[in-house]
């Protein structure tokens, strides 16, 4: 099985783009209803890491002293990231998709080049492990 099987493609995908501020990270965060959101690199497309809650919790008690004036002016790329989600390429087994899987709420997937092209959430993997349970069951 190929892991594009279980691919959101990025026109799919809430994300971010490096030239954002903070305050705009907050927001549109605040917009998407998730806990962390890939980070892109506007002009090339690639994944740069992953932006969590807690990252912009720190950044805004740290690099702009609560102030949401200041999260305008600092950029998102200034934040330390406790831990970014590591991607997969499209030629990653279906094995190795699920142990990341396991550690990550989401999978990045890039291409050859490093590029974007999509996540795999753990919600897409349970659902078709889910959906052959149930086919077997039936099948017995």
């Amino acid at each position: 099985m190929n892991i594009l099987f279980f691919l959101t493609p990025k026109a799919n995908c809430a994300q971010l783009y490096d030239d954002e501020s903070i305050r705009e990270a907050l927001e549109r965060m605040e917009i998407a209803g998730y806990t962390a959101l890939p980070i892109i690199n506007q002009e090339s497309g690639r994944y740069c890491g992953t932006l969590t809650e807690g990252d912009l919790l720190w950044a805004l008690k740290n690099l702009c002293g609560m102030d949401l004036k200041q999260a305008e002016r600092r950029s998102i790329m200034e934040i330390a990231h406790k831990r970014d989600n590591i991607p997969v390429t499209v030629s990653t087994d279906v094995q190795d998709l699920l142990a990341k899987a396991m550690d990550q709420n989401f999978v990045p997937v890039v291409d050859d080049r490093g590029s974007f092209i999509g996540i795999v959430t753990r919600k897409a993997i349970m659902r078709h492990y889910i959906a052959r349970l149930v086919q077997e069951k039936h099948a017995r």
